[in-house]
C-alpha cells in the first residue's frame, strides 16, 4: 500500500486529504472544539482538504508515539477509511514520535511547528521574509534530519515538510545546515541594520509610529486597510499577512503618523519563528503606540489575548508602551452579547469596540488614538495677518485648530501643538 510519502509537494499542499488530531491533555484553558477549528484552519491555509477532526484524550504522553496503542489503532482505521495521506498533529512531536506515527498510520505526519513553518514558507513574499522563514525552518530541521532539504535550491513554495520532488528519507549534512544558517544570520543582521537606519530616520521626523498587533485572523489587515485606504491582503485566513507593511495616515492634530501592519501571533508560536522574525517585530518594539486587535466574537478571545501579551513580552515590548485594545468584529455579535460588550468596553479605559469590516466605531477609535498621541500638546493662541494663508494651512496640517476668530486685521487661532511644532512654526512664520 502506498503511503504517499514520495508524492510531490504540490499534491500534498493542494488537495491532500488530511486528518487533524488534537492530543488533549486536559490542562488547557482553551475550548477543545475551538482548538480543533484553529488546527483545521492552519491546515486549510496550505490548501489541504481536512476530511476529519479528532480530539484524543492523552492522560500520559508516550515517549515513542505520544498517543496510546489503542488510539493509534483507532486513528489508523480512520486514516484508511478516509483515504487520508496526511495527519496533522496539533502538538509538538519529537523526531522519533513523528517517525513512529508515520510508520503506524501509514501516512505523512506533520506537527504544529512544522505546519506553521510550512505556512510561513508559502506566504513570505519579501526577500527578508524568505530569509527569516528559511532560518527558522533549518533550526527546526537541524534536530530532525529526516528529510532532504532540496528547498535550498528552490525559489518558491514551502519548505519540504510535506514532501518534495524526488525527496527521500536521507540524512542531511549537518555542517551544510550550520553553514547555511550562519550565512542567513549574517544577511538578516544586515537587513536589521538597514531597517534600523530607516527607523532612526523616521524617529528624527516628528511622526509617531502606531503598530497593529494581535492574534492571527483578528482583523488587523482589514483595520489597516480601513485606516489607510490600502489594499493589503485581508482574508478570513490564518496568517494572511506575514511581511510588515508601513503606511502614513492622517490623524486630528497630527501632520502624519506611520501605521504598521505586522504578522499575527498564534498560541504555541514556534520559538524558531519568534527568533527569526525579531527583525520584523522591531517595528512593534519601537512603536509609540500599540493597537492590540482582538476578535471579540471568538470563543477563545481571552486566551488569544494572553498569547499575544506573552509574545510581546518575549520580543521585549515594554509594559509602559501606550496601547489600546480594539475589540473587533462587532458585526458578528448577537444583539444581547453586543450590548453587553458595548457596556463592558465603555467601562474600561483604553478599550474600543469596532467593526473594521463595516466601519462602525472607527471614528471614535481615530479620535482616541489621536488624543493619546497628542497628550503632550499644549494650547496656543496665535495671531496671523488676514492674508497669511500659508501660515493658516500649516496650523491646520500640523495641529488641532480648536477655535478661530478675527481681531481687526488679524486672524486669531486657538490651536493645540506639540512644542517642537510650535517652535518650527515660530521660526517659519513669525
Amino acid at each position: 500500500m502506498s503511503t504517499g510519502f514520495e508524492r510531490d509537494r504540490d499534491e500534498f499542499a493542494r488537495g491532500a486529504r488530511a486528518i487533524v488530531v488534537l492530543p488533549d491533555r486536559g490542562d488547557s484553558s482553551r475550548d477543545a472544539d475551538a482548538r480543533l477549528e484553529e488546527s483545521a484552519g492552519l491546515a486549510a491555509a496550505i490548501g489541504v482538504d481536512v476530511v476529519d477532526r479528532v480530539a484524543l484524550r492523552v492522560r500520559q504522553p508516550r515517549a515513542a508515539t505520544l498517543i496510546g496503542s489503542g488510539q493509534m489503532e483507532e486513528l489508523a482505521t480512520r486514516v484508511r477509511m478516509e483515504e487520508a495521506t496526511l495527519v496533522v498533529v496539533d502538538a509538538a512531536l519529537s523526531p522519533i514520535q513523528q517517525r513512529n506515527l508515520e510508520t503506524g498510520l501509514e501516512a505523512k505526519v506533520i506537527d504544529r511547528t512544522g505546519l506553521i513553518l510550512e505556512i510561513f514558507g508559502e506566504r513570505a513574499a519579501t526577500a527578508e521574509g524568505r530569509l527569516q522563514v528559511e532560518l527558522a525552518h533549518l533550526d527546526y530541521q537541524a534536530g530532525r534530519l529526516v528529510r532532504s532539504w532540496t528547498h535550498l535550491e528552490r525559489q518558491r513554495g514551502g519548505f519540504g515538510f510535506l514532501g518534495g520532488p524526488g525527496e527521500t528519507q536521507i540524512e542531511a549534512d549537518r555542517r551544510l545546515i550550520r553553514d547555511r544558517m550562519a550565512r542567513l544570520r549574517r544577511e538578516l543582521e544586515q537587513v536589521s541594520r538597514t531597517r534600523g537606519l530607516h527607523r532612526e530616520r523616521r524617529q528624527r521626523a516628528p511622526w509617531p509610529v502606531i503598530a497593529l498587533v494581535g492574534y492571527t485572523n483578528a482583523g488587523k489587515s482589514t483595520l489597516f486597510n480601513r485606516l489607510t485606504g490600502a489594499t493589503v491582503m485581508a482574508e478570513d485566513l490564518l496568517f494572511a499577512t506575514l511581511d510588515p507593511t508601513l503606511r502614513q495616515i492622517s490623524l486630528p492634530g497630527l501632520d502624519k503618523a506611520i501605521l504598521s501592519d505586522t504578522v499575527g501571533f498564534v498560541s504555541d508560536l514556534p520559538t524558531q519563528l519568534v527568533a527569526a522574525f525579531k527583525a520584523t517585530l522591531e517595528e512593534v518594539v519601537s512603536a509609540d503606540l500599540l493597537i492590540h486587535v482582538r476578535d471579540i466574537a471568538h470563543p477563545d478571545t481571552e486566551a488569544q489575548r494572553a498569547d499575544v501579551e506573552t509574545v510581546l513580552a518575549e520580543i521585549g515590548v515594554s509594559e509602559a508602551t501606550p496601547r489600546f485594545e480594539v475589540w473587533n468584529k462587532l458585526d458578528l455579535l448577537q444583539d444581547g452579547h453586543r450590548e453587553a460588550m458595548l457596556a463592558e468596553a465603555d467601562r474600561r479605559d483604553g478599550v474600543k469596540l469596532i467593526s473594521a469590516l463595516t466601519g462602525e466605531g472607527i471614528d471614535d477609535l481615530i479620535a482616541s488614538v489621536a488624543g493619546r498621541l497628542t497628550q503632550g500638546h499644549r494650547r496656543y493662541t496665535i495671531a496671523l495677518p488676514a492674508g497669511d494663508g500659508a501660515g493658516a494651512a500649516w496650523l491646520h496640517a500640523h495641529g488641532e485648530v480648536i477655535g478661530h476668530h478675527q481681531d481687526g486685521d488679524d486672524e486669531v487661532y486657538d490651536v493645540r501643538l506639540d512644542e517642537g511644532d510650535y517652535g518650527r512654526f515660530i521660526r517659519r512664520f513669525v
